[in-house]
Formats: structure tokens, sequence, C-alpha cells
């Protein structure tokens, strides 16, 4: 049941509202002037408050803006008898959910309130979802190596500096991107991600950089590239020792000048764009062969983190089976499942590969076609299937 607080120096009006309220099952308490509204809200969760502007004691205007300041996630609903256009933009400024004036229309009222819970229902979602997706990238290990890579993000991330992540395929190259623009100035603009290999090399620089209308055969509309999407933010090249040498100059150019110039296009963008690009390739011997930029090269080196193979790391790997078998239990809604001591270090000694990205493939088998307890003959028999 929805929890709803009428702030309100009438008398009346507090029992009007509730009555109505209550009428249409939302749970609702009263406070009769700011300083008790604002006491009330301290110590309670409610969904929506419906405030009153002119109070005694404290102003509605003036609770809003300390309940803002205090980070509750109450809907705010202004209401007033002495409403104007003023008002009510000087209410939205400070955070209220939308503005009612007195004597208040019922159906105005109750779809306002209806939207006003949608909108905090929506707002917790996003929460969860965050805390999630930051809790499906987080970098897991306490390995020397690991937690060189963890202490680099994290003085790096602030700085506006390029970095040039290496490491094998799954190793968690994109993973190493995202803590990094997870702790820079840039967090709340967009991380942008490329797939570089992904692209066939006559439409990697479209996809990077933008086309106009009739720039080429398909191109029958303008398209913002990758480098203006991340304007302000971050772009992600990942696997960029498979990016052609001129789609290579191009970039080079974007990150000398801070300017792009779309496929088809004379016109120069100015860019803000930070770049993170990750290969699993040794780019000094692609440079030695003619194969990449050897001053693209030093563009993008400029803080290098190299991210270790997990059979370089084995005394991770209980760290990472733990975790994944947790969120694997979160995604099927069910108690996460154990493995036991003789079925971890066996998992420890194989040689992976295919780094933790096939770890935690393993660990989802293993959750799928093992009991409540995994044991070391269920590892040998699912782990390394013959293929």
């Amino acid at each position: 049941m929805a929890k709803l607080l009428i702030i309100d120096d009438e008398k009346a009006i507090r029992g009007a509202l509730r009555d109505i309220l209550e009428y249409e099952g939302y749970s609702v308490e009263e406070a009769s002037d700011g300083e008790q509204g604002l006491e009330m809200v301290k110590n309670n969760d409610y969904d929506v408050v419906l405030c009153d502007i002119r109070m005694p004691k404290i102003e509605g205007l003036d609770l809003l803006q300390r309940v803002t300041e205090m980070g509750k996630g109450a809907q705010f609903i202004m209401i007033s008898a002495f409403g104007n256009v003023e008002t009510a933009v000087e209410a939205t400024k400070r955070g209220a959910f939308d503005f009612i004036s007195k004597p208040p229309d019922l159906n105005r009222l109750l779809v306002t309130v209806r939207n006003a819970l949608e909108r905090g229902k929506m707002i917790t979602e996003t929460k969860v979802l965050k805390k999630r997706v930051y809790k499906l990238n987080e970098i897991v290990g306490d390995s020397d190596a690991i937690r060189r890579v963890i202490d680099t993000c994290d003085r790096v991330g602030p700085t506006e500096a390029r970095v040039l992540i290496t490491g094998p395929n799954g190793s968690g190259k994109e993973m190493v991107a995202k803590r990094l623009h997870e702790r820079s100035n840039r967090a709340h603009m967009p991380l942008i991600e490329v797939n570089c290999a992904a692209i066939p090399s006559e439409l990697i620089e479209s996809e990077l950089f933008g086309h106009e209308k009739g720039a080429f055969t398909s191109a029958i509309k303008q398209r913002i590239g990758k480098f203006e999407q991340a304007d302000g933010g971050t772009l992600f090249l990942d696997e960029i020792g498979d990016m052609s040498l001129s789609a290579q100059a191009k970039v080079l150019r974007a990150l000398q000048e801070n300017k792009i110039t779309r496929v088809g296009g004379d016109k120069e963008i100015k860019i803000n764009v930070r770049v993170f690009a990750a290969t699993n390739k040794n780019l000094q011997l692609e440079i030695s062969e003619g194969r990449f930029r050897e001053d693209l090269f030093h563009r993008l080196n400029v803080i290098p983190i190299h991210v270790p193979a997990l059979n370089q790391r084995p005394t991770d790997v209980p760290l990472l089976v733990d975790k994944f078998l947790q969120d694997i239990a979160d995604e099927y809604g069910q108690p996460a499942k154990e493995v036991n001591d003789d079925a971890m270090k066996y998992l420890q000694a194989l040689p992976w590969t295919g780094n933790v990205r096939e770890l935690r493939n393993v660990v989802e088998r293993l959750v799928i076609m093992c009991g409540d307890v995994i044991n070391l003959e269920d590892v040998k028999l699912f782990a390394m299937p013959v293929i």
C-alpha cells in the first residue's frame, strides 16, 4: 500500500484530501505545519507528499528544498490557493513533481498522485538496475596483479588521460574501461563502446565519424557517428588492433585536433571526447609489420593497463566463482549453489584459455547441470566437455 503524507495548516483541507485518498486505498498521514511535516518526512518513508505552499514555521518551498537536500525519495505535489506560473516553475526547479491549485480538482488530484507514484517506482527500479549493472561489471580479485589494475583505474579515472588496455580475450578489458569511466569526471555522460573487430573495414569510418545523406549507395539519411555520440563523455575503442589503416589515420586526426568530419561531408565538427582503447594484439609487433600506426599508438598509450590472463592469477578463481554463483542465482531467482573444496582446487588448476568469460560460462553450466553442492566429479564432467 502506497504511503502518503498531507502537510497543510488547514484542517478541513487535510480532512477532505485524506478522505479522498483513503477511499482510493492509500495509507495517509497528516502534518499541520511545515516543521511537523519536515520531522515526519525525516523519520518515515513516504511515497508521495502533498504539501501546501504557505504554512507557518516552514513554508512549503523551503521544506521541499530541505527534503531534496536530505536525499529522500518522496515525490512532492505542491498545493496552494495562491498559485501562479512563477510559483509552479519555482516548485519544479526545487524538485516538485507537480503543482495543483486549491481547491483541487478531484480527477486531476488522483491522476497526479498515480503519476507521482509511478515516477517514484521508476526511479527506484532504475537505482536497482544501476546497482545490478555495477555489480555485473565489478572487477573481482585480490591477487597482486588485479589489485594493480584496480589501483591504476582508481588513480587514472579522475584524470583526462587516454588509456590503452591490453590483455587476452575474455580477461576483462571492457570492465576496466567501465571502471575508469565510472571514476571519471565524465561518469554522468555516456560511455560509447565500439567493437572495431566486429565492423567491416568499409563501414568502420561511417560507424566512428558518421556520414551525410548520399555519401555512398546505402546512405539514405544522415548518421551521427560514435565520436559525436560520445561528445562530453568517453569513447571505448575495443579491439583497436583490427582497425583499418585509413580509419586509424582519421582517429589520429580526431585525437590531435578534437575535430571530426562525417563521411561525405566537409564540415568540421568539434568534439570533446576521452578515448580508451583495448586490444588483445601486440601493437609493437603490428607496428613493425606495418599494420598499425606508431603515431596513433603513442597517442593512445598515455596510460597502459595490462589485464593479466586468469591462469596468471589462480588465487582469484574462488572469488570469481563465488561472484558468478551469486549473480546466476539472482538471475534465475533461486538460492546460490556451493562448490566444495576439491572442486574449487580443480577449477583453479584448469588452464582457462578463455579467461574470465570462459570461467563464467562454466559456472553457469555447473549451476544448471548439478545439484546444490557442486563436487569434483561434477567439475570433471562438465567444466571441460569433449568437443
